[in-house]
């Protein structure tokens, strides 16, 4: 694996190509998942020298949490891992409610620690704003768990231009997490230069769109999962995106590489971004996703990539 960064300004170091684990338990967001296969990924990732390992409660309703925290344990190798996981989503007579109250946070730390069977997690979201709590209220109740020593590092997620701003009036921010692909460049116009300027890391969601930039869809392909209501896999737009990533991997055929590894790297080289977290739902998709670290590109390459997506 290749050497460590720095992420932002937190004590996180840890190697560029972390491991997003939403498909981890995460039943309530994709069909036919099985625990094992959750579990062997996990392993997988930790045998190839993956050491940052994204979740959250809401990826299986805490299921992604616990499923680690077995993997941890039974390796015992805790302390040479770096967790990230968020909260704001509960429960409420079988519906899911947002809550970014002091009380629901600690809580939810409190619930997470367990699950992840640790004292202490690396770095703790607000998954999505409620709406309702004033958010440098919610900075101050993460940062509050950090001087407690339950968390290590302040972030947030999903939150627009505004909210971002609020959330960052004291200067908590130390990370924060949103959507951002070659498909999905809107982060660059706002949330890349306000990180940049306030020593905050921007860690992109989503960076393969969903699966669409691996170049594995044709155009019969047909989704039953969130990608099914997502705009970039419908009519049109979902055949100039295809033609988008056939350019793309034309370019990867000639460095010997798959759309996947560009589509990945060249997100390693935008400003604020110091890791990414793709997502796997099989040890030879994780496996592959690690050959991203292979690939160096040029200045030239760089600018063909992002003229191809412009």
């Amino acid at each position: 694996m290749s050497s460590k960064v720095q992420i932002g300004k937190t004590s996180i170091n840890v190697t560029k190509l972390g491991y997003g684990a939403n498909s981890v338990g995460g039943h309530n967001l994709f069909p036919n998942l099985k625990d094992q296969t959750g579990k062997e990924v996990v392993n997988a990732a930790l045998d190839a020298g993956v050491d940052f390992i994204d979740t959250a409660f809401i990826y299986g309703l805490g299921k992604s949490e616990e499923l680690i925290g077995e993997v941890l344990k039974e390796r015992g190798i805790r302390n040479k891992i770096a967790i990230a996981s968020k909260a704001a989503h509960k429960e409420v007579d079988g519906k899911i409610i947002l809550d970014n109250s002091r009380q629901f946070l600690r809580d939810s730390v409190e619930k997470s620690l367990k699950k992840l069977q640790t004292d202490f997690i690396d770095l703790f979201y607000v998954h999505y704003p409620d709406g309702v709590t004033p958010l440098a209220e919610v900075a101050g109740t993460l940062k509050e768990l950090k001087d407690e020593g339950k968390i290590g590092a302040v972030g947030a997620s999903n939150l627009n231009e505004e909210q971002l701003q609020e959330f960052n009036k004291d200067g908590y921010l130390e990370v924060f997490q949103g959507e951002y692909s070659l498909l999905k460049r809107e982060a660059e116009n706002f949330f890349l230069p306000y990180c940049e300027e306030n020593g905050v890391s921007f860690v992109p969601y989503f960076p393969l769109a969903s699966g669409l930039l691996t170049g594995k869809f044709s155009k019969n392909a047909k989704f039953d999962d969130i990608r099914a209501k997502d705009p970039l896999f419908q009519g049109e737009a979902f055949l100039k995106n295809l033609e988008k990533v056939d350019q793309l991997k034309n370019l990867a055929e000639e460095k010997g590489f798959e759309a996947t590894h560009l589509a990945l790297a060249w997100l390693l080289e935008q400003q604020a971004v110091d890791v990414i977290i793709p997502g796997a739902k099989t040890v030879a998709q994780l496996q592959n996703n690690l050959r991203t670290l292979d690939v160096a590109l040029t200045d030239e390459e760089i600018t063909s990539i992002s003229r191809i997506f412009s």
